[in-house]
């Protein structure tokens, strides 16, 4: 079942609050929900009921494959479209699918943290 854009945004926002030292604000501008792990951002969550969409960390091979194989998986907005992308309501968008991709946008970004700002655990 597809996941509707406040699912989405809902779940993006319960999966990144339950990993280890995430903190989040409104940094850039009020309609943007950016979650960080070390002072790294990992998520963007808009906050506009029009443009239901999260942006995530993304491998630049799977995120070729995810913009190929989803409709609403767009190369990532406001950020690098490599390495970047956003997914919005529609087919295939699933729980799981928000879920994973959340998870592994953290995994990301931690990977590429030198090891004392790492998290303990996860």
């Amino acid at each position: 079942m597809s996941a509707a854009g406040d699912r989405l945004q809902d779940t993006a926002r319960q999966v990144a609050l339950a990993l280890p030292d995430v903190s989040h604000g409104y940094p850039f501008t009020p309609g943007l929900d950016v979650y960080k792990v070390a002072g790294k951002v990992f998520l963007i969550v808009t906050d506009d009921p029009d443009e239901q969409i999260i942006t995530v960390k993304c491998e630049p091979e799977h995120a070729r494959t995810h913009v190929r194989g989803y409709v609403s998986i767009t190369p990532g907005r406001y950020l690098d479209k490599r390495h970047w992308i956003s997914l919005g309501p529609g087919p295939g968008i699933t729980k799981r699918l928000a879920t994973n991709a959340v998870e592994d946008s953290y995994d990301l970004t931690v990977e590429r943290l030198p090891r004392r700002d790492r998290p303990r655990s996860r």
